[in-house]
Parts: structure tokens; C-alpha cells; sequence
């Protein structure tokens, strides 16, 4: 899956590709409408925990039960949800400083480093890192 075959999605850039595209940069929206054309989009497995965790504490809000929202995402063709290998898990781990500490955010970023791919993030932080190739 090398080059830009697929993009992978960061948890905000998810909620916000579905529920209000408006929030992505420009050059965020036109990468993700192109590839979502190609059913070419893919989320971390990792980003549905952080949802559910975030919609938990407060932190996130939707216009309708999580469930719901999770149960409409599934149906999308062109958002594949990439499992935490032992690969991605290991990449994961082995990052180093000054990497960003949240777990959520370094499987995120190894997902798409382990296939090669470009992440799609406001992160500043995640967009500081040299290794990884990000959109926005």
C-alpha cells in the first residue's frame, strides 16, 4: 500500500469529515474527497476506543446516540477501519521521543507510517514529526 494509495484519518479529521466537513483545511478536504472516491480512507482501529472515550468523558458531542453514529460509519465504503496489528503495535512503542505521548495519537501515527501512507491531521504536534508524511 505504499505511496498515496490511502490516506489515514485522524480521530478529529474523522468526526469532522463525516458530521462537518467545513472544520478541515482546504488541501484536507480535497485529499479526503479524492480519495474518498476511490474508497480509499482508513481510520485506526484505535480511533473508534478514542471516540467512544472522549463522547464518554464529555469531550466529544453528536447530534445523535454514539451508537448510532458508529453503526453509519461502518456503512461508509470508503472508510476502511485498519486493525492494531502487532506490527503497527510495535512501530507504536518504538517511537521515541519527542514523539507525542498519547498512545492514541502513536497508533494513529504508526498506522500510517507501517503502510507508508499519509495521515491527515490538524496536529500540530503529530505534523512536527519528520518521518511522517501529514495532510492539512
Amino acid at each position: 500500500m505504499g505511496g498515496q494509495s490511502v490516506i489515514v484519518l485522524d480521530t478529529h479529521a474523522l468526526v469532522w469529515w463525516v458530521d462537518d466537513a467545513s472544520k478541515l483545511s482546504r488541501k484536507a478536504r480535497q485529499a479526503l474527497r479524492v480519495h474518498a472516491r476511490r474508497r480509499e480512507l482508513i481510520v485506526s482501529a484505535i480511533t473508534v476506543f478514542e471516540i467512544v472515550t472522549l463522547e464518554r468523558r464529555g469531550r466529544l458531542q453528536f447530534k445523535r446516540p454514539l451508537r448510532e453514529w458508529l453503526a453509519d460509519l461502518r456503512k461508509l465504503p470508503e472508510i476502511a477501519v485498519y486493525p492494531v496489528t502487532d506490527v503497527v503495535a510495535e512501530r507504536a512503542g518504538g517511537l521515541g521521543d519527542p514523539f507525542p505521548g498519547d498512545p492514541a495519537d502513536r497508533v494513529v501515527a504508526a498506522t500510517a507510517l507501517s503502510l507508508d501512507v499519509p495521515l491527515v491531521s490538524q496536529d500540530t504536534k503529530l505534523r512536527g514529526v519528520a518521518a511522517l508524511t501529514t495532510i492539512w
